[in-house]
């Protein structure tokens, strides 16, 4: 896979990925009840990224854009979520939600993402 030439970290990051399972990804940090969750304890945050992007540039644009806060990325880990047939319509119109790139981006102890 190719690189994109340009570094725009807006351009690769598209946003957070806001859902009920990340939410309780993002709160395991905070878990201190079950020694099962040790391993969650980093901080780990879901963004939506564009499909081209890799790993690298990932992690270069959230040091980027939250340089502010001092973010070191640990790691990067990424899975493409495939587009899903949908029916739309009284017709039953057929269709198709659109393909995507999700990131889980693990920052270093001690920091985080405040927004």
């Amino acid at each position: 896979m190719k690189a994109l030439s340009s570094f725009n970290p807006f351009g690769i990051i598209l946003g957070r990925h806001i859902s009920e399972k990340v939410s309780t990804l993002e709160g395991l940090a905070a878990a201190d009840s079950n020694r099962c969750l040790q391993k969650f304890q980093k901080n780990k945050y879901v963004f939506q990224v564009a499909c081209r992007a890799n790993k690298i540039d990932i992690a270069r644009a959230v040091e980027e854009i939250y340089k502010e806060q001092g973010v070191r990325v640990d790691s990067v880990n990424t899975l493409c979520v495939k587009k899903k047939p949908v029916r739309r319509g009284r017709g039953g119109k057929r269709g198709h939600k659109a393909k995507y790139k999700k990131a889980i981006v693990t920052l270093k102890e001690g920091d985080a993402i405040h927004v």
